[in-house]
């Protein structure tokens, strides 16, 4: 199999698995969600994000490694109760090798570049500069063992990525001081990892001051 450093770039569009792209392998990667992955949206309170800082294709081997590495970090400093770790990309894209043959006598049986399109080998994802590549979420005591997990996992990719402590509060979209102004004032709905805000549109019966 070749080396990971020829399918760094992006190039072409984008080659997906389908009816008329047929006989390819699995990704390496299965899973997504690791640890306390059911805990409630306010178990883990902080959050960082592994950030990629270029254009490039990461292939689905290094992601599996990546998880692994930051997985096994976590469980041994903070526990497997402790965070939940979730990768935030999906490799989908196709990458093909041109087998050539290189042994002795290979010159009868080589056919150059002549139907060079070709067979599948594994998928890879196609990252962008600021795609968020992973997730930790933590209680607050424990933001330094999840950077240090997230740093372990960095060096498993090739390119630049960068580790941020996000200003939200959880997985969830809100800043972790709007989140505290919207809990005071009754308006959020848990919804499993995330949670969902009452506005002032819809139905009066679920604003608190009608209850």
């Amino acid at each position: 199999k070749r080396l990971a450093r020829c399918y760094r770039y992006q190039k072409g569009k984008p080659y997906p698995k389908s009816r008329f792209c047929r006989g390819v392998p699995d990704s390496k990667l299965r899973i997504y969600d690791v640890a306390k992955k059911k805990a409630r949206y306010d178990a883990f309170p902080s959050c960082l994000h592994l950030v990629s800082g270029e254009k490039e294709q990461i292939m689905s081997e290094a992601l599996e490694a990546a998880r692994i590495a930051a997985n096994k970090y976590m469980v041994v400093n903070v526990g497997k109760e402790n965070f939940h770790l979730r990768m935030r990309i999906h490799p989908w894209h196709v990458l093909r090798h041109n087998k050539m043959l290189s042994c002795a006598g290979a010159d009868r049986l080589q056919t150059g570049m002549r139907h060079a399109f070709g067979k599948a080998i594994g998928k890879c994802a196609r990252v962008s500069i600021g795609t968020i590549m992973m997730s930790i979420r933590v209680q607050d005591q424990h933001v330094d063992k999840a950077k240090e997990a997230l740093r372990r996992a960095r060096m498993k990719y090739s390119g630049r990525q960068t580790v941020f402590v996000s200003r939200n509060f959880g997985f969830t979209k809100l800043l972790k001081s709007e989140y505290h102004r919207l809990s005071k004032e009754h308006k959020i709905v848990p919804d499993g990892v995330n949670v969902q805000v009452i506005t002032n549109h819809g139905p009066l019966k679920r604003l608190a001051i009608f209850k």
